[in-house]
């Protein structure tokens, strides 16, 4: 098939206070469960590397999580602090990094200070817990916004230990905050308690964004787009995950009693574009199908885990694949692999509306958007060079903190925490469908046997 390629350029600066995400058509406030949900005009998205550091006085953060996800690795693009230096430059004063394992954070802080961001780290204070920084905190170490990088099993309820956000609001009410994805880890029986917590967090009136990132991808935004300014209708939505399982070393990984399994910790992703775009799901219409580890089909070459040392019933799915329907009618899929091999992952999401298919392709990396539209075969191709998602989520949670006026045109955040738990849901209710009809298939084949 025929494409076209365009590649859009970088907006210029704005002259007013520069957010990642701008918007003058939609309130930050708004909401609706439909699949017309807030959207931002990528056009007038800005890069890091066009942003200026906003002038201003000392902006007081608290890291809690001392690993990957709060100062980056080589496994992937993540790292926080990096997205906090550049959007708030010498203002930036990291009061104080909450991580249990003391040595490791030390560590990480002795690296930052050794670079030219040493100002925002110089004075930082490690400790194990929140409650111990509570304890010791001066008034001059009042955060503005406290970032949630932990483990996901330790957080997302409202069990003592297992209870971060709550124990923020309590100990810091007013004060913003950043939860990274997914809501929580534990058991499906807890899934009401990470509600519970979406309902505190509303009620107390705090800003909370969660890091589904790819939310606030130009791409993505641009898809939106195209669907709002044409009044379109989502038809389907289907999403594919394939990942390369020889680079995942993690042993955990592949224990799903640790991890949740591939659709909750992985896939959460790809289910989150889902509903953004198609709305709220039926839950009770989530249908799945799994290929296991000890089926023929799922035997893996490459793992780099020796995966006999974890107990059968906890090995991960290799293959999970899942329908559904939303609540307006539309139908969605999504299959998530474990089957590639090497280091890059192959995702693609596809929407489709009456006349339309929208395609997005490689979203982690280097998204590309292929656009069919009424009166022509051909494909559109769109890149989006230097596109930082991650840098987009911190900026727009910044700009909302700092916006005590509430500019309409301030950009709003994308994923609240109540829109996290209902991401966290879904992915609860494939794992669950799928086990369901695992167990079926194998009663099914041991009753010839019984007889």
């Amino acid at each position: 098939m025929s494409r076209r390629t365009s590649e859009l350029a970088s907006p210029p600066v704005s002259s007013r206070r520069p957010s990642a995400l701008d918007s003058p058509s939609f309130s930050r406030r708004q909401s609706g469960a439909s699949s017309r949900r807030p959207s931002i005009d990528p056009s007038r998205l800005v890069r890091m590397d066009k942003t200026h550091a906003l002038s201003g006085d000392d902006f007081n953060v608290v890291f809690v999580g001392a690993g990957n996800i709060m100062f980056g690795s080589d496994e992937g693009p993540w790292n926080h602090s990096f997205r906090f230096e550049h959007k708030l430059g010498p203002r930036l004063k990291v009061v104080a990094l909450i991580d249990p394992a003391v040595d490791r954070a030390r560590a990480v802080l002795q690296k930052k200070c050794e670079t030219f961001v040493r100002s925002a780290y110089e004075n930082t204070r490690v400790f194990k817990t929140l409650e111990d920084f509570v304890r010791n905190m001066s008034k001059n170490d009042m955060p503005r916004a406290i970032i949630v990088g932990s483990p996901p099993m330790f957080r997302g309820t409202i069990q003592p230990g297992r209870d971060i956000e709550m124990q923020i609001m309590k100990h810091f009410p007013g004060v913003a905050m950043f939860i990274e994805k997914p809501a929580a880890t534990g058991p499906a029986s807890e899934i009401p308690e990470a509600f519970q917590v979406a309902k505190a967090i509303n009620e107390s009136g705090t800003l909370c964004s969660v890091g589904y990132m790819l939310r606030y991808l130009r791409a993505v935004q641009m898809m939106k787009q195209i669907i709002n300014e044409n009044q379109l209708t989502v038809m389907a939505t289907i999403a594919r995950y394939a990942c390369a399982y020889e680079a995942i070393a993690k042993p955990d990984w592949w224990d799903k009693s640790k991890s949740a399994g591939p659709i909750v910790e992985q896939g959460t992703h790809f289910c989150d574009l889902s509903r953004y775009f198609g709305g709220e799901v039926d839950m009770s219409t989530v249908n799945a199908h799994s290929l296991e580890w000890d089926e023929n089909a799922g035997h893996l070459s490459k793992m780099t885990v020796d995966e006999s040392a974890i107990p059968p019933e906890n090995r991960i799915p290799r293959v999970t694949a899942a329908t559904w329907k939303y609540d307006s009618g539309a139908v969605g899929s999504f299959t998530h692999l474990v089957a590639l091999q090497g280091h890059d992952y192959s995702c693609e999401l596809e929407v489709y509306a009456d006349g339309y298919q929208l395609k997005l392709v490689n979203p982690y990396v280097q998204p590309v958007l292929y656009i069919r539209k009424p009166g022509s075969d051909i494909e559109e191709m769109h890149r989006f060079p230097d596109d930082d998602p991650f840098f987009s989520e911190i900026s727009v949670l910044i700009d909302n903190i700092e916006d005590i006026e509430e500019d309409p045109e301030t950009a709003q955040i994308l994923s609240s925490f109540e829109d996290a738990c209902k991401t966290y849901e879904l992915t609860w209710a494939i794992r669950l469908a799928a086990e369901r009809n695992r167990e079926l298939k194998k009663a099914k084949s041991a009753a010839p046997a019984a007889a």
